[in-house]
């Protein structure tokens, strides 16, 4: 897969989950917008629960992985890609970590 593949891949992939997202979330929220219900409804069963904590922990490795690149690699940015991750989610925060970081490579290279 060649360069421009890969970041027209990760562009459509982080909109189209952001885009589910807030046609799955939004609306309920608005009905009942209490957060910590909303966060609490991921748990409401054990396989929900398991999705859930998945979620939790690939943010961790993935704020883990920013602060390393940043430190390491000089990759600069990376906290737009951790708020991302939590609102509207990680496939989102993640693709556009990756996406920050082709850039910064590029443009050293």
């Amino acid at each position: 897969m060649g360069t421009a593949a890969y970041r027209r891949f990760l562009v459509v992939l982080a909109v189209a989950f952001a885009v589910a997202f807030a046609l799955v979330c939004i609306p309920p929220f608005i009905q009942n917008p209490d957060i910590v219900g909303a966060f609490a409804g991921g748990f409401v069963n054990p396989y929900a629960s398991g999705y859930a904590m998945d979620i939790f922990f690939t943010w961790a490795v993935l704020a883990v992985w920013v602060m390393y690149e940043a430190k390491v690699k000089g990759i600069r940015h990376g906290w737009v890609a951790l708020l991302l991750g939590v609102v509207p989610g990680v496939a989102t925060g993640f693709a556009v970590y990756l996406l920050i970081r082709l850039n910064q490579e590029q443009a050293v290279a």
